[in-house]
């Protein structure tokens, strides 16, 4: 894994905007370091049968996750859907050619998730209500989109660990 790449170390200290920012900013470098080195087939190995989860898998994944919980619920935008419509096309189905523009699509969908966090409101309700939650705040969404990643990170890791034997934070 490319060391230069290493997740930044977290802030212990901040507002609570700073810290959540600071979380989101670690997990998302993580996979990214997760990622790094690898080629576009290796990035699309599937884990260990019977599960077809890929490194790419996990960042397609991921892709839509930012884009639906900061895009469409936190602020109701209604153009924010998935790029990866298909029941776990995006966590199973990634192939070595579609690898450069699912990165792209990653890094656009991070840079508008920033975006969006900079100017919510945390004590505010999300412009969406979730049909099985109901309603969430702001705040909500960012402690839940923390814990995603934190989740995904730890299948990352053994991935990447199963690939190569490369593990770590």
């Amino acid at each position: 894994m490319d060391p230069a790449l290493d997740p930044p170390a977290v802030a212990t200290v901040g507002t609570e905007r700073e810290l959540l920012q600071a979380w989101l900013d670690f997990h998302r470098q993580t996979l990214r370091w997760k990622c790094s080195g690898l080629t576009p087939e290796q990035l699309c190995e599937a884990s260990a049968p019977p599960s077809r989860m890929s490194l790419a898998g996990l960042m397609r994944h991921m892709t839509d996750v930012e884009v639906w919980w900061f895009g469409r619920v936190a602020v109701g935008d209604e153009s924010a859907t998935d790029r990866y419509p298909g029941q776990d096309e995006d966590l199973c189905e990634a192939t070595a050619p579609t690898v450069a523009a699912d990165w792209e699509a990653f890094e656009a969908a991070i840079r508008r998730s920033d975006e969006v966090f900079a100017t919510l409101n945390l004590d505010a309700t999300a412009a969406w209500m979730h049909p099985r939650r109901g309603p969430v705040s702001n705040r909500w969404i960012l402690i839940h989109m923390v814990e995603e990643w934190a989740r995904h990170n730890g299948h990352a890791d053994l991935i990447r660990e199963r690939i190569d034997g490369a593990a770590g934070d």
